[in-house]
């Protein structure tokens, strides 16, 4: 009988540990420390030098980015032409292309079709 609790004691300890491990919490990028503080032409640039490093690099990593606006519309920016920012609501803040603009977000990969590094879950840090 004691045996026969343990194990059930066991199996349940392991079904609790293997669902929390499952349904983590969501990462909470505006609260995160960024891991690296780069250009938009920097990175840029790495993607299209050595691909498979930058990837290893940033890929799913919280990032500063800054750069100079070149395009806007109401729920993403794009950088320099080629750093692709989306955000999860629609934009508050009044910014005109041509304004320089620092934005920390996820780095979801690079795009070999649109030539753009892509953002994800980004916040305007100034």
């Amino acid at each position: 009988m004691k045996r026969k609790l343990i194990v059930l004691l066991v199996l349940m300890l392991l079904a609790f540990a293997g669902y929390k491990y499952i349904y983590q919490d969501h990462r909470d990028i505006q609260k995160e420390q960024a891991e690296f503080v780069v250009s938009s032409t920097s990175i840029t640039k790495e993607f299209l030098q050595k691909s498979i490093e930058a990837e290893k690099k940033y890929l799913n990593k919280t990032i500063e980015i800054s750069g100079v606006i070149t395009e806007i519309t109401e729920n993403d920016i794009t950088l320099n032409n080629n750093v692709f920012c989306q955000f999860s609501s629609k934009i508050t803040t009044l910014f005109t292309t041509k304004d320089s603009i620092t934005i920390k977000g996820r780095c979801i990969g690079y795009d070999d079709l649109l030539e753009l590094v892509k953002i994800d879950q980004s916040t305007i840090i100034e």
